[in-house]
């Protein structure tokens, strides 16, 4: 088999030119690909209106428009021909089957890896890598099938054996079991993230909730996909009970702290103690909670800097959640004043300066007490609540403390700082006989 068929094909679709009734299949042609243009047009506006606007749908959506004309356009091809192969030759819509179809293939390729791998919707160097290779390859396949190298590359494929064990193993059956996997591993995950994305969009689940049952999709969905791709290889399934009780014994020893952390990952998804957007605190590390996985949490400072906790810790800790069910924090800050002050007048001053700083809560109202008498002055300590704690503390807490300076520098109030008076007292002269104090008794201090 050489290039007969491309061969063949060309000769036809010449001695079709030659004929007017050529014109019906580059009308049927031309029809076919307006009704794809004006369909995909149509179902793009379509989705594009039932998708919310982020970054990642939006490069879904253009992926996904980018599939849909070539794809009817095969579809339509397959009408036409279908309706006029009754009274005519079609060699010109079967000549166009196999380009426009590798163009869909390679279109679909590139929206099932976007969707699966691009989640933030940036395309890294290694992905646009990879859409050119598959690209490639599949022009690749075309170019062989026009040739009609496709049989002579199968045959010499099969051909060469490989030597594995007791075994014998043919490049062609292992590289259809490559795909194999590749291709059903690949949909499991994009089945997975199309799952995970519609789970989020629902409104009256809890996120926890949603986050579970992403995960449980996603592991279910992954698990299927293994299966089926062992049995398309034709590996005996019944090996994988001798692998589970080898598994089950590693994890009962040497795995057993990653398997309590997925254990407690699911744990603290079913019982809602925390959630993605929770401010929490455990051991020394504090922060909101970015992520939630199977087997560690990640908590993002207020610095910036994010913290990868297993989830065995979270467990089996106390954990402090500042937004469990109530999101406000108290915080308070202190001021002494001289004994002069006026009280009365001074604490409601105190009280309406921190009520009119930003992010202060105005109920519970901010408030002003008098702890104790202090060595120095009044001690006083200003109590309020912020709402948004996950917007940081100590830039609050010094908004606070620098009107509450320039509100109490405005009315003249006296701020006492500690006075020590340090006085020296000269030695006494040393009388015979009577020995001389050293250093730490030559002087007093009061």
């Amino acid at each position: 088999m050489n290039s007969s068929l491309l061969a063949n094909l060309l000769s036809d679709l010449a001695l079709d030119f030659r004929e007017p009734q050529f014109l019906w299949q580059v009308g049927t042609v031309a029809v076919c690909l307006c009704l794809a243009w004006l369909f995909a047009r149509f179902l793009r506006q379509i989705f594009a209106r039932s998708e919310p606007g982020s970054s990642v749908v939006r490069l879904g959506a253009e992926s996904f428009g980018r599939v849909l004309q070539p794809a009817l356009s095969v579809l339509f091809l397959m009408i036409g021909k279908w309706m006029l192969g009754r009274w005519q030759h079609t060699h010109l819509l079967t000549l166009l089957f196999p380009i426009i179809g590798s163009l869909a293939l390679i279109r679909f390729g590139f929206y099932v890896v976007r969707r699966t791998f691009a989640r933030d919707g940036d395309i890294g160097k290694f992905l646009a890598l990879f859409e050119k290779l598959f690209a490639g390859l599949v022009w690749l396949g075309v170019v062989l099938h026009f040739t009609g190298l496709w049989p002579d590359l199968l045959d010499a494929l099969d051909s060469v054996v490989l030597p594995v064990g007791k075994n014998k193993i043919t490049v062609l059956s292992i590289l259809q079991a490559c795909i194999s996997v590749a291709l059903t591993m690949v949909i499991a995950l994009w089945a997975s993230a199309a799952l995970e994305t519609r789970l989020m969009q629902l409104p009256t689940a809890h996120m926890s909730l949603k986050v579970v049952l992403s995960r449980v999709g996603r592991a279910l969905l992954i698990l299927l996909a293994l299966l089926i791709s062992l049995t398309i290889v034709g590996i005996d399934l019944t090996v994988l009970s001798v692998f589970g009780g080898a598994l089950g014994v590693g994890l009962g020893f040497g795995l057993q702290k990653i398997a309590s952390s997925y254990v407690s990952g699911f744990i603290i998804l079913l019982d809602r103690s925390m959630s993605i957007g929770d401010l929490i605190a455990v051991d020394k590390f504090s922060g909101k909670v970015t992520q939630i996985n199977t087997r560690y949490t990640v908590l993002q400072g207020l610095d910036g800097a994010e913290s990868v906790i297993p989830n065995e810790v979270l467990v089996s800790s106390p954990v402090q959640n500042y937004s469990l069910t109530n999101r406000s924090v108290a915080m308070s800050t202190d001021v002494t004043v001289s004994y002069r002050t006026d009280l009365e007048a001074l604490l409601p001053l105190l009280e309406s300066t921190v009520a009119n700083v930003p992010r202060v809560a105005q109920e519970p109202a901010p408030a002003a007490y008098l702890m104790k008498f202090g060595a120095d002055g009044l001690e006083l300590r200003v109590g309020f609540w912020i709402a948004d704690p996950e917007n940081g503390r100590t830039n609050v807490l010094s908004a606070v403390n620098r009107a509450l300076w320039s509100a109490l520098q405005m009315h003249h109030i006296n701020l006492p700082f500690p006075q020590r008076v340090v006085t020296f007292a000269r030695a006494p002269a040393s009388v015979p006989g009577q020995s001389v104090p050293d250093d730490g008794d030559a002087g007093n201090c009061r």
